[in-house]
């Protein structure tokens, strides 16, 4: 346990990068296409990229295994080389990777609390965070007419929603670790 409050710094790095993403969503709402392509790639890909090395650094986990954060890894990658190397795919297009990378990553964290639910207290902040990207992927999948503009303010809320989350579950892990270590 105290291995994995000792990476509540990649969760932080998540939501910063989560947060920054939504953020600029919001203040350019007009970008075009492709450079909604290219953010969204590179935010999924460095998520998925963190999420494997949390993967890495923590060891097995009280009960479980880490392959869910394995899994979410790939997922993020996956979606992020689909989004950097077919940037003039269309919105449509778009919208359903996005859709489904957001509700697969929801599962996975919601599996991901569950399985740290013996080990780490509030655990509920990582059900939010994955409640969120499935609302935020079915959404999308219901109303996919929504046009760009909606799109980006859409995926703007959800990202700085999504960040803050993952940051307030990474302050959470941070004062757990010190106090196991205080112990």
């Amino acid at each position: 346990m105290l291995e994995l409050s000792r990476s509540w710094w990649i969760l932080a790095v998540r939501g910063a990068a989560a947060v920054i993403f939504g953020l600029l969503a919001l203040i350019w709402p007009q970008i075009t296409l492709l450079a909604l392509v290219l953010v969204f790639g590179a935010y999924a890909f460095i998520d998925g990229v963190f999420a494997l090395v949390a993967a890495a650094r923590g060891r097995q986990l009280a009960g479980g295994s880490r392959g869910w954060l394995v899994l979410e890894g790939l997922l993020g990658i996956g979606a992020g080389i689909v989004a950097l190397v077919w940037p003039g795919i269309t919105a449509l297009a778009l919208l359903w990777v996005i859709a489904f990378w957001a509700v697969l990553t929801g599962v996975l964290e919601i599996v991901a609390a569950v399985r740290l639910r013996r080990v780490l207290d509030n655990e509920w902040l990582l059900v939010v965070a994955g409640t969120l990207s499935i609302i935020f992927g079915l959404i999308l999948m219901i109303w996919p007419g929504s046009g760009a503009i909606g799109l980006v303010w859409l995926i703007g809320i959800y990202a700085i929603a999504f960040g803050i989350v993952l940051g307030g579950l990474a302050l959470r892990l941070r004062g757990l670790g010190r106090r196991l270590e205080a112990a």
